[in-house]
Formats: C-alpha cells, sequence, structure tokens
C-alpha cells in the first residue's frame, strides 16, 4: 500500500521517516526499530504514535514510500 511519508536527514544524510499518513489518520514515528537494505528498496520498521510496529520500504528508483506490514501490540 503506497502512502505518504514525512521525512528528516538521518544519519549518513539518508532519509529517515518521523510521520506518515494512512488515509484519513497521521501516524507520528516514535522510534526506528530496525532498518535494512534490500535490493532496490530500503526498509525501515518503525514505531507509531498508535504503538503499533510498521514496516515501512522506499524504493530508489521511482522514489515511493510504501506500507509492507502493520502489526498491533
Amino acid at each position: 500500500m503506497r502512502v505518504d511519508v514525512a521525512c528528516r536527514a538521518g544519519h549518513g544524510g539518508s532519509e529517515e521517516p518521523v510521520a506518515f499518513t494512512l488515509g484519513e489518520r497521521r501516524v507520528r514515528v516514535t522510534e526506528i526499530l530496525d532498518r535494512w537494505p534490500g535490493g532496490d528498496h530500503l526498509y525501515f520498521k518503525v514505531r507509531g504514535d498508535d504503538g503499533a510496529r510498521y514496516i515501512l520500504r522506499r524504493d530508489f528508483e521511482i522514489l515511493l514510500w510504501e506500507l509492507e506490514v502493520y502489526e498491533v501490540e
């Protein structure tokens, strides 16, 4: 699912997500739990201000963000 993601410059100048929009709801990223490269994507496992965990994927070629996984604790 494509999502709109607000970013900031992170470690080494790469972009890190700080918030994203799910439908009408804006979720603020409270913690980046993990990050890893995968082919032409960069993955971020984050915790939202709603307590859920998300995996966001950024495509390097077309510069899109997608929501890959949503987990409620």
